[in-house]
């Protein structure tokens, strides 16, 4: 599965790792607003010394389903590794009809099957893990969609830090997207770089003392 893997040398790394499942409906090798937001996200998690990836889902065949593995060529368990492998994931999707698209719904169906999945203490497998979400859209429905990934997430096991969204929302009925750009607002930027830093705090806590197996 390609990626691309990248690190800021100049900061003392924890060796924290972070993992993007960009949920554009665009293929590679087209631009994407979504991947951009996910790349301006994986950045400031280089700034706090985290290694970072990338994956664009849409350029996976990843089967409809709530199992781990629905077989038949799926590439869906690979990408689950490479969470598996992480410390901290970051969620990125556009707005489509005001909810998250379809490809972010399907990763959290996939993700559904790690309900019952342990680890060797017996806690849910994503547990120690934490998860920002960033949104794009040029119409509402920012705040709705952060909220159902979030809570999704949150079900699963992973760890949602402070102010764990971040998005772009371009004026009502237009055509702008956020790769359109000439520069990102100050706002948004701040917003991304908190919820970075917020999400390698909480990783870097939870490194340090995973929560407690249960009886």
């Amino acid at each position: 599965m390609t990626e691309s893997t990248q690190q800021n040398p100049s900061v003392p790394s924890a060796d924290l790792k972070a993992v993007a499942l960009v949920c554009t409906l665009t293929p590679s090798p087209k631009p994407s607003s979504s991947e951009l937001m996910a790349r301006h996200v994986l950045g400031e998690l280089e700034q706090q010394g985290v290694a970072t990836s990338s994956i664009r889902v849409v350029d996976h065949d990843v089967k409809p389903g709530v199992q781990v593995d629905m077989g038949d060529g799926d590439e869906w368990p690979a990408m689950r590794q490479q969470i598996l492998d992480a410390d901290i994931l970051v969620l990125a999707t556009p707005i489509w009809m005001g909810h998250p698209c379809s490809i972010a719904q399907r990763v959290i169906e996939r993700l559904d099957a790690d309900l019952s999945e342990t680890d060797d203490q017996g806690r849910p497998i994503m547990y120690d893990k934490t998860a920002i979400v960033a949104v794009v859209g040029n119409e509402d429905g920012a705040h709705k969609t952060i909220a159902d990934m979030t809570q999704a997430l949150s079900d699963i096991g992973f760890s949602v830090p402070a102010q764990a969204g971040t998005y772009w929302v371009g004026e009502a009925m237009q055509t702008v997207d956020y790769q359109e750009l000439d520069e990102v607002p100050e706002n948004v930027a701040s917003t991304t770089t908190g919820a970075a830093r917020n999400a390698t705090h909480l990783a870097r806590l939870l490194r340090g003392n995973p929560y407690p197996a249960g009886s």
